[in-house]
């Protein structure tokens, strides 16, 4: 006797109820990208649906957020002034801690990530102080730690390092401990790889290397092994929850870790991986919403406990819909 396995998939109801895998408003965290000036809106060519906001616009997007049932948003900072050690990252009325101020103020119950990086704020681009040509490990984690500190006294729920330099989780946690944030956690990028699905992202952010590349800190595509030693040196260190970036082509990453660690494990669903879907669809290529659901669930299902993504809203709708 053979097994009848398709007595479970004949109507949407069992299939509802068997179903492994779902997702939920919960699972998603939505990147905002901030910049300074007034009454701003500008959609990001490279990533449609998402846009450069200013401060003061901030509060409608997230309302939208929030309607749509998701709770927590990361936020990157486009600021006007680049300098070489990125001062602008850490000033009081910098541009991240003005759009913290201004969430927490008018939606105190919406958790709030800020990128702890310095790609965004410097003249050169990289993630660190640079000098000769080369970034400085240890240099640059006072300056992580001082970024830190500033979001965190802004407001800021969670801090998210994304410069992938060693020891800065430890750094940071220092500080945000001795500066009186002890019970404010870290979600490190711990497996950040140095992938060509960032290209939509460095546009919208302004992050580009001027020179170089970022393959001396950023980690090999091939390497799975180091993956697991990034993120084992990082809890050691203080790291509260633990990140997988780019999401969909290291599904295989994301599970080794869920096998591995038992902590909370974010995936970042990334530009590019968001970008090749819409300009696929664009083109009636495929069905968007079907792939897009379909990319979000699978990363889920290799273990992802929080997905960020630029396809949250959308999702969300999608999912209604399906309801």
């Amino acid at each position: 006797m053979f097994a009848r396995h398709r007595r479970l998939r004949l109507t949407p109801a069992i299939r509802d109820l068997v179903r492994e895998t779902v997702l939920t408003p919960l699972d998603f965290i939505y990147p905002l990208f901030v910049v300074e000036g007034k009454n701003i809106k500008q959609e990001i060519p490279s990533l449609p649906g998402n846009y450069h906001l200013s401060v003061d616009r901030l509060p409608e997007i997230v309302e939208q957020v929030l309607t749509a049932g998701v709770r927590s948003v990361l936020l990157f900072g486009l600021p006007e002034k680049k300098d070489e050690i990125a001062t602008s990252a850490w000033e009081k009325n910098g541009v991240v801690q003005q759009a913290i101020h201004q969430i927490k103020k008018l939606f105190p119950a919406i958790w709030v990530i800020t990128d702890v990086c310095m790609c965004q704020y410097t003249s050169h681009g990289h993630c660190g102080i640079v000098k000769n040509g080369v970034v400085q490990n240890d240099e640059t984690l006072e300056y992580l730690a001082k970024i830190a500190l500033s979001h965190a006294q802004a407001g800021a729920d969670m801090v998210a390092p994304s410069d992938m330099m060693d020891g800065r989780i430890f750094i940071i946690r220092g500080r945000l401990d001795g500066g009186g944030f002890p019970n404010l956690p870290i979600m490190a990028y711990s497996a950040k790889y140095s992938s060509g699905f960032y290209g939509p992202f460095r546009e919208a952010a302004h992050s580009a290397p001027q020179f170089g590349d970022r393959n001396t800190y950023q980690m090999d595509p091939a390497n799975i092994r180091q993956a697991m030693l990034e993120i084992e040196s990082d809890l050691r260190q203080g790291a509260d929850v633990v990140m997988v970036k780019p999401a969909l082509a290291y599904l295989d990453v994301i599970r080794h870790a869920r096998d591995r660690f038992d902590v909370p494990i974010a995936a970042y669903n990334v530009s590019g991986e968001f970008a090749m879907i819409k300009a696929a669809a664009e083109r009636g290529w495929i069905d968007e919403r079907r792939v897009a659901l379909e990319t979000l669930t699978a990363i889920k299902r290799a273990g992802a406990d929080m997905i960020i993504t630029y396809y949250a809203l959308d999702a969300c709708g999608w999912m209604l819909e399906i309801v």
